[in-house]
């Protein structure tokens, strides 16, 4: 059995590292379609699900890691900028604001029948920051491909005035449940998760 990280992010993968797992990247094949009538939390589940799925059906006797990140603002979901425009109108929204991210992991082993899903939720606090910090932060093209179109790991920090609840889950995979859930699974996980929660070896980690 091989342990499979359904996503081409490459801060998941290299959240995944941290463990010091041996694993490969299989990227997923399905669309992500949003389903309206799902909760922001709801909708990430059924995402991370999809994801998992789409590898797992080819590679049944491995057991496949999907996630998905996705942002709420006042019940509102937020995904990930099409463009830098986009990326303006979001950050725009959050300034000043608190808004909810949600991250979903699925687990899945057709070959066992393993299929585990879960949601971590944390809090995040923009400041209200001003047009300035604003320009320089999209000047700097981190937003493309980041739910709400900021980087905490990056320099979409000095945008970020605290946060409540898991640093990884705001990054893009929350990494103790994540430890927590293949342990039960049998998996044997080399670096204990204790000692990474504690040493925080991942960028802008400490600042939080």
């Amino acid at each position: 059995m091989q342990i499979l990280l359904a996503s081409t992010s490459p801060r998941r993968r290299e959240l995944l590292g941290l463990l010091g797992l041996e694993f490969r990247i299989v990227p997923p094949t399905c669309k992500e379609t949003l389903s309206p009538h799902l909760s922001p939390s709801e909708q990430t589940r059924k995402l991370s699900r999809d994801k998992a799925q789409s590898v797992a059906s080819q590679l049944p006797e491995d057991l496949v890691i999907g996630s998905d990140t996705v942002i709420e603002i006042a019940g509102k979901l937020l995904g990930k900028p099409e463009n830098m425009q986009e990326a303006e109108v979001m950050l725009r929204e959050l300034r000043g604001r608190v808004h909810q991210v949600h991250t979903g992991v699925a687990l899945i082993q057709k070959a066992s029948n393993i299929s585990i899903d879960f949601v971590e939720t944390a809090q995040v606090w923009i400041k209200p920051f001003e047009e300035g910090a604003l320009k320089d932060y999209l000047i700097a093209e981190e937003s493309l491909g980041k739910a709400g179109a900021y980087s905490i790991q990056g320099e979409g920090a000095q945008l970020i005035e605290k946060i409540e609840g898991d640093y990884p889950t705001i990054v893009g995979l929350p990494l103790w449940r994540t430890a927590k859930v293949l342990e039960q699974e049998g998996v044997v996980i080399p670096n204990l998760v204790e000692e990474i929660y504690r040493l925080k070896p991942y960028a802008n980690w400490k600042g939080f």
